[in-house]
């Protein structure tokens, strides 16, 4: 029990660190040129490239201006998730009840109905690869007894990462006016869960999942467009555009890159690209 607190102020004190790094970076203003060869930027364009290892800002646009998570907001669901795991609280086994609530949300879902239930390591892996609404609101109805209850948990556990921007009012990314995030702080929580969790971090590279014999594909093609590309997470509603947050690592460096607000995914995908081409070389 003592390693384990040990342990647990340790990564605390590593993601202060960086939180402050990015902090200090992210508001000196001094970002490198906007790449635009892929496509024009739109006004809801937001990114941001960090050295994963020293927390150092390589690549910063629009990086502390609000914009909405859309399914990004899912990889702070996972982070809670994971926690309750290490802490005992959960066990990958457990199973988690579909109420009627959760299974009334619109999609991307898993559709299942109310009354069903899904074991912990398949919600898990919907969340990452199929992104499913209904999944999202039964974990957080899971963790936290509501949903609601549980956005005020995502909230205040992103304020103890440094996130000090962003807003949850739902554990899955729909629209909400409410929900807001930065560049800066998906690249904090990303960087984050690859700190507090190699031991659960692999689950954000996974292409596919199986439920009920039934195997469903992955659209994060980032992963397979970007060599050394390990995970992480896509997301799209209309009103927040595409975003995509990618871990990349190469060489012995690492690093995590944000990408919000493109008008496709193929934009998106290509974007991400270009600023891992450019800025993984950079890195430590």
């Amino acid at each position: 029990m003592f390693a384990a607190a040990l342990k647990r102020c340790q990564v605390a004190l590593s993601l202060m660190l960086v939180a402050l790094t990015l902090t200090a970076c992210a508001s000196s203003g001094s970002t490198e040129a906007v790449l635009t060869s892929v496509a024009p930027l739109t006004d809801k364009y937001a990114a941001i490239v960090v050295d994963a290892k020293s927390g150092k800002m390589l690549y910063g646009a629009n990086v502390n201006e609000l914009r909405y998570p859309a399914s990004l907001t899912k990889m702070m669901t996972l982070y809670l998730m994971f926690e309750a795991i290490d802490e005992g609280r959960v066990s990958r086994t457990d199973l988690i009840p579909i109420s009627r609530n959760a299974a009334r949300r619109p999609p991307s879902k898993l559709g299942l109905k109310a009354g069903e239930t899904i074991p912990v390591d398949t919600a898990i892996r919907v969340l990452v690869v199929k992104s499913a609404n209904d999944v999202a609101t039964a974990v957080a109805e899971f963790l936290g007894g509501s949903e609601a209850r549980f956005a005020e948990m995502m909230t205040a556990k992103a304020r103890a990462l440094g996130m000090n921007r962003t807003v949850f009012k739902n554990a899955s990314g729909l629209p909400d006016p409410d929900q807001v995030t930065t560049a800066t702080d998906m690249a904090r929580l990303s960087i984050a869960l690859r700190r507090a969790f190699p031991h659960h971090y692999g689950y954000f590279g996974h292409r596919e999942v199986t439920v009920a014999g039934r195997t469903i594909k992955g659209h994060n093609k980032a992963l397979d467009m970007i060599p050394g590309a390990d995970g992480l997470k896509t997301g799209y509603t209309r009103a927040s555009g595409f975003n995509l947050a990618t871990s990349v690592t190469r060489g012995g460096k690492s690093v995590v890159g944000v990408v919000m607000g493109e008008n496709t995914s193929k934009i998106r995908n290509a974007r991400m690209a270009q600023l891992m081409s450019t800025y993984v070389k950079k890195a430590r």
